[in-house]
């Protein structure tokens, strides 16, 4: 009785010499795995093209001012839908604008045509 005992402290002091030398391994092996993800991620880093760095900041701040505007716009059109005859008087104004626009721009072949090569010059100004 005496020896089984005796085998369970040699056990548990040896889990816990073990555990002291886990956790002191453990900070060793932190800072030794620390120092290899700070190695990757600095040749990582090293491997990225800085130079298109000021693009992608522009299309963020466009994006964003995009949705800013639209923000803006829905709560002003929300305003104005709360007014009883305004929202309907808006939309006769736009079916105007849109008539006059297809009859200065659509009834002959001509006009057409003009409006097609209008819309290709455009094009290949603003898209290459």
């Amino acid at each position: 009785m005496s020896e089984d005992s005796t085998a369970v402290k040699d056990a548990s002091a040896s889990t816990d010499t073990s555990s002291e030398t886990a956790n002191g391994g453990d900070s060793f092996n932190f800072t030794e795995r620390y120092g290899e993800v700070l190695g990757k991620i600095n040749s990582t880093l090293d491997q990225v093209d800085w130079s298109q760095a000021g693009r992608i900041g522009k299309v963020v701040g466009i994006f964003a001012a995009v949705i800013v505007a639209q923000i803006l716009i829905k709560g002003i059109l929300d305003t104005i839908n709360l007014l009883p005859v305004v929202p309907g008087l808006l939309e006769l104004l736009g079916v105007v604008v849109v008539g006059q626009w297809s009859w200065k721009n659509l009834t002959t072949s001509d006009k057409r045509q003009a409006l097609i090569t209008r819309v290709q010059t455009l094009r290949k100004e603003y898209l290459g």
